[in-house]
């Protein structure tokens, strides 16, 4: 049974974060673990309020994961401020796990700030250099590398900026790019570019799509699948998650986390 620990914040609503992440874990027949950052008060309209976890609660539940259950692979969200980033860090180090898929979680749907700009500086000096995979989106991306991104070449150029800060594999997501017609998210393994295209959806209920995203590919990593690999996976689950709406709430929904599942099924 392999194993994959989410170190996130809670969202209340159920379509990103922890919970999110959990369900694709299960999806995926993966066992999830969690150590949680910061409980939101979160619905389909917006996050309303945060309370984070202390340092020392997160470092102590990522001990009780490393003395005993281990994890396979280990995926990193809302880490909310510097003291908490810099205690992940420790403990990765630590347990020497090299499966780390970072989603530099910065910003809600409905606007919201997840990350303090303070923090941001952490995350480059201590998390990133330890990551195998980092999952930003164009915004996050531009904030990590301090450029603007508009074309497909400014995407590659963020690309090898990152790579440049230790990371060793970067996908820069397509869902902000100005292409009406498909999203092309774009994998840098500091020699080779590959990318990876789907139709647009036009739709609101894109909630969690992100932490679904980077949560597949933490769980194939830790089947043993390529990053390559576990991009490809990643791209199909969330098309087939946003392309079967379920229409939960008033504002931008939750993706539907059983969709790829069911289109596998309905092959065999």
């Amino acid at each position: 049974m392999k194993k994959a620990l989410t170190i996130a914040g809670s969202d209340s609503g159920g379509g990103a974060g922890i919970q999110a992440d959990l369900k694709t874990f299960q999806e995926l027949e993966v066992f999830g673990m969690s150590a949680l950052t910061a409980v939101t008060a979160q619905n389909t309209l917006g996050v309303h309020a945060v309370y984070p976890m202390t340092a020392e609660a997160v470092a102590k539940q990522m001990e009780a994961i490393g003395d005993d259950i281990g994890a396979d692979a280990v995926k990193t969200g809302m880490l909310f401020n510097a003291e908490i980033i810099e205690a992940v860090s420790e403990k990765l180090k630590l347990y020497q796990w090299e499966n780390v898929v970072v989603d530099p979680v910065m910003i809600a749907k409905g606007g919201a700030s997840l990350l303090k700009r303070e923090a941001i500086s952490a995350m480059k000096k201590y998390l990133l250099p330890l990551s195998k995979v980092i999952t930003p989106n164009i915004p996050e991306a531009e904030v990590l590398t301090g450029m603007t991104i508009r074309t497909f070449e400014d995407k590659k150029e963020a690309a090898k900026r990152l790579f440049e800060l230790g990371v060793k594999n970067i996908v820069i997501k397509g869902g902000h790019d100005e292409d009406a017609s498909a999203s092309i998210d774009l994998l840098f393994d500091g020699k080779e570019f590959y990318t990876f295209t789907a139709k647009r959806i036009d739709t609101k209920n894109t909630h969690g799509t992100g932490c679904t995203f980077s949560a597949v590919i933490t769980a194939e990593l830790a089947k043993g699948f390529s990053v390559y690999e576990a991009v490809l996976k990643a791209k199909d689950f969330i098309q087939a998650a946003i392309e079967n709406q379920l229409e939960i709430g008033q504002g931008h929904g939750p993706t539907n986390h059983w969709a790829y599942r069911k289109k596998e099924l309905a092959k065999s």
